[in-house]
């Protein structure tokens, strides 16, 4: 056999790469900074980094030399106590994007099709076309202006919302075996009402609800915040949360999913045996133990998440959406968004999101940070606004 007989999987050649952000010291250098004088604002990470515990831990790391548990048994008992859901309802991944692949390969075979509700995160549709499936696509609600939203008087709380009724149609017509929502959506933050969940988990498919953001909900949300605890009472709901962004352990790669019991053994049958590694189980069994800490944190992120948003709205070029995650997202209006983008990390060590996605082209995406890194954005947006030049 020779090379020229080889070849992928055919359905791979037309797959398009997904874009992650560069390494943290591969953009300084490229930038020409130190990496101590970015901002990093474009990866939605925790500016705190992981609690005192957590970091202890990672000190006194014992066993590095020794293979993991490879059910991460520690842990997943610790992660039932937390989310009140029976550990045998649970599995921990490598981030949550683990589990989304995992999912995908033990429930999809090629042609299968899985719905999703664009703009969101990127994984899902790459994941699926990874997998050999085909992407139904029903679209979020793209409003011209936030602006023109309040001067209708629809509220602003209509950018991104859910399409039930396409929704509904696209169950009955192409019968997806998975459906996922992010709640809060990445990239805009919204959160669907309680009525729109109920009405999805009605649907005769398998739903995921990816809720990486949702420590960053607001508290008086109530009934809005997690559907984790309903997991074990219903066979078509799936709940995958992360450590990467309230824990801040983003860079050590944990997640969790909460599941129905009949899919459990497929699911321990499917996945890598020592998929979540030593250091990554010892942090997260610690953040769990310093909860009140991390409260504070979140606490503080929420805080600076609606002061950042409240600077936002003074700039004259920039729509801000409201959020209920760790960022905001902003429509640029008079100058070009990947050109600011630029420009903010050029000039003013700067690093936030650019979208080149459709109903994205002019819309930039903004981490929440300290004070300190809220104070820069807003006087380099400011500066730029001063000097009135359209990039």
């Amino acid at each position: 056999m020779t090379t020229s007989s080889l070849s992928p999987r055919r359905h791979l050649a037309a797959l398009p790469p997904y874009t992650p952000v560069l390494p943290f010291d591969v953009r300084a250098a490229q930038l020409g900074r130190t990496p101590e004088t970015i901002v990093k604002l474009d990866a939605n990470e925790n500016p705190y980094g992981p609690s005192p515990l957590a970091r202890r831990a990672l000190a006194d790391l014992r066993y590095a030399h020794i293979y993991p548990d490879p059910e991460s048994r520690a842990l997943r008992q610790a992660l039932a106590e937390f989310v009140d859901v029976p550990a045998d309802h649970l599995l921990a991944g490598a981030g949550a994007d683990e589990l989304i692949d995992l999912l995908m390969r033990v429930m999809l075979e090629p042609g299968d099709k899985v719905l999703t509700c664009p703009p969101t995160f990127g994984m899902y549709a790459f994941d699926a076309r990874l997998n050999a499936a085909q992407i139904v696509e029903v679209s979020r609600a793209l409003p011209r202006s936030s602006t023109s939203l309040l001067k209708e008087g629809q509220g602003s709380g209509e950018a991104f919302s859910l399409d039930l009724d396409a929704i509904r149609r696209a169950v009955e017509e192409h019968r997806p075996k998975l459906l996922f929502l992010a709640t809060p959506n990445n990239p805009d933050g919204s959160l669907p009402s309680p009525e729109i969940l109920d009405a999805l988990l009605d649907l005769p498919t398998l739903v995921v609800l990816d809720e990486a953001y949702i420590e960053f909900a607001d508290e008086a949300l109530g009934r809005h915040k997690s559907r984790i605890m309903q997991v074990p009472q219903r066979d078509n709901l799936i709940v995958l949360r992360t450590f990467s962004k309230w824990a801040g352990l983003a860079g050590l790669r944990v997640g969790y999913g909460a599941f129905p019991s009949w899919l459990m053994p497929t699911l321990w049958k499917a996945k890598q045996p020592y998929n979540v590694n030593v250091a990554a189980q010892e942090a997260a069994r610690a953040t769990l133990r310093d909860l009140e800490e991390r409260q504070l944190v979140v606490a503080h992120l929420r805080y600076e998440r609606e002061r950042l948003y409240r600077g936002l709205q003074t700039i004259p070029y920039l729509e801000p959406y409201p959020s209920q995650a760790n960022f905001i997202l902003c429509r640029v209006v008079g100058k070009d968004a990947a050109a600011l983008r630029q420009r903010l990390a050029e000039e003013f060590g700067i690093l936030v999101r650019y979208f080149a996605k459709p109903g994205l082209e002019d819309h930039i995406r903004i981490s929440v940070g300290r004070p300190q890194d809220t104070d820069r954005v807003l006087e380099a947006l400011e500066e730029i606004a001063n000097e009135g030049i359209a990039n």
